[in-house]
């Protein structure tokens, strides 16, 4: 179910955009401003909202970390904000001085993509805020662009309805002939998936366009092959142009937003629509949903913002669950668990759930010594999986009812940290998190980009205890 829970009308125009921090919703309008709103209660935070473009501004980003802010105008500008004071950190020109319609960082922070009208795209080297490379499309604005999870490749739409694929050395890779009408939006999932056969991991891609359509693609990305592409289908729920479309954190579920003035959410394994939303009384021109939150924002040219609250709906056994929001996990019936067992793909269990009576309480206890000696899992990696799903349930459940201090949370993977280690920058992430940064050949601090002296990293053991006392508060 997804529940109206706010509504923000503190712009005097259209709403153009609006994106999520793990702390923060922006939003950017004509009326040249930007806003920014605490997740907490969304009161707007003190320096908001952030002036300095001087007409429409028309999409807006965070970092990765969230400690930085992008905005994109008309006025060929992408301004760069930094989201703890509201001071301006950087005034980028686009060369060409077209309206710049498009702003996107990169996963790593390393760059920041800005797409203009003229078709001209600009990579931003973040580092020294100066630019490092451009290019431009064959034809048409450039309306859209998403990064792949790894920020090796990013993918840019145009007015003319092309897909074009990049390399991080601007290198154009593929060009695909997306919308006949022109591409709106467009999003990259995440989470991979397996293609079944060959054991690759795709990624998901949707693009939207004018001719009404949301289509939805396989990506693979491989620096040795460069750029896979797989139609998989299209979504035809919405009777108007489409101009916006974004995929939930674990890239279940998609939103988009049309001329319609309609909101649909579809489940994405299965392209079926889990809700339709229909209070704005304009054109819906962004959607956006909250990483770590249940939460979706949707923004119209009616001059507001929707904040819905929201719950994921699984298949299992031939029937759709719900659960709504109001109900906790603590507060799951049987029911409810045999339910969450089948959307983990873990429903052989629920028949030894079901005769051991675990309930919501039960389960968020249950610990490897109870799944081997009460429950009798003999597997190691049968336990193991079952324990790393209630683990997410946990911090799934913690991340929803309180704000987890911003020192206990991996500033990679901006989730809360069970083995955090120092690295040579000084700074704590995840163990799994930063391996895997240095496993891909970066010799760079994700957090200032400088090189780094030493790939050692020190397990922090204090900072695990204070986790763990942080985390047993929250369990009382």
């Amino acid at each position: 179910m997804a529940t109206l829970i706010h509504t923000l009308a503190d712009h005097s125009d259209d709403v153009n955009y609006c994106a999520f921090s793990s702390s923060c919703l922006a939003t950017c309008s004509l009326d040249k401003t930007i806003r920014v709103y605490s997740l907490n209660n969304f009161t707007e935070l003190p320096y908001s909202p952030l002036k300095g473009h001087t007409y429409a501004v028309h999409c807006c980003c965070f970092s990765p970390s969230g400690h930085v802010l992008a905005s994109c105008s008309t006025d060929g500008t992408t301004v760069v904000w930094d989201t703890r004071n509201g001071r301006m950190l950087a005034v980028l020109e686009q060369p060409s001085g077209s309206p710049v319609r498009v702003c996107r960082f990169s996963p790593e922070s390393t760059y920041l993509v800005s797409g203009a009208a003229d078709g001209s795209v600009v990579l931003w080297n973040m580092q020294s805020l100066k630019l490092y490379r451009s290019g431009n499309v064959k034809d048409g604005s450039l309306v859209a662009c998403a990064f792949s999870p790894n920020g090796n490749f990013f993918v840019t739409g145009s007015s003319c309805g092309d897909l074009t694929f990049w390399d991080d050395k601007m290198r154009c890779l593929y060009n695909e002939k997306a919308h006949d009408l022109g591409v709106t939006c467009c999003d990259i999932s995440s989470q991979p998936i397996s293609d079944g056969e060959h054991g690759f991991r795709y990624f998901q891609m949707a693009s939207c366009g004018q001719d009404n359509q949301i289509k939805l693609w396989l990506i693979l990305f491989a620096d040795f092959l460069g750029v896979e592409l797989k139609y998989k289908c299209t979504l035809n729920g919405h009777s108007a142009p489409v101009l916006a479309c974004a995929f939930s954190y674990d890239g279940q579920m998609l939103v988009s937003g049309s001329v319609d003035k309609c909101v649909i959410i579809y489940e994405t394994s299965t392209g079926n629509t889990l809700h339709t939303l229909s209070q704005h009384t304009r054109y819906v021109t962004t959607c956006a949903f909250a990483p770590y939150s249940p939460l979706l924002a949707t923004g119209s040219m009616d001059k507001t913002v929707n904040i819905w609250q929201f719950d994921l709906k699984q298949p299992c056994a031939g029937k759709t669950v719900e659960n709504e929001s109001k109900v906790t996990v603590e507060d799951w019936s049987e029911d409810d668990v045999s339910a969450w067992l089948c959307a983990q793909d873990l429903a052989d269990f629920v028949g030894l759930f079901k005769m051991n009576n675990i309930d919501g309480k039960e389960l968020l206890n249950l610990t490897k010594e109870s799944l081997t000696n009460e429950l009798k899992i003999e597997s190691l990696g049968l336990r193991s999986k079952v324990l790393q799903k209630i683990e997410e349930l946990r911090m799934t459940t913690i991340s929803v009812s309180v704000t987890i201090p911003d020192e206990f949370l991996c500033p990679i993977t901006r989730e809360l940290m069970k083995e955090p280690v120092i690295a040579a920058d000084g700074y704590s992430y995840e163990k799994e998190a930063m391996e895997n940064w240095i496993s891909t050949r970066r010799r760079s601090s994700p957090m200032t980009n400088l090189p780094l002296p030493s790939l050692m990293l020190t397990p922090n053991r204090t900072l695990k205890m204070a986790i763990s006392r942080w985390l047993e508060t929250q369990q009382k």
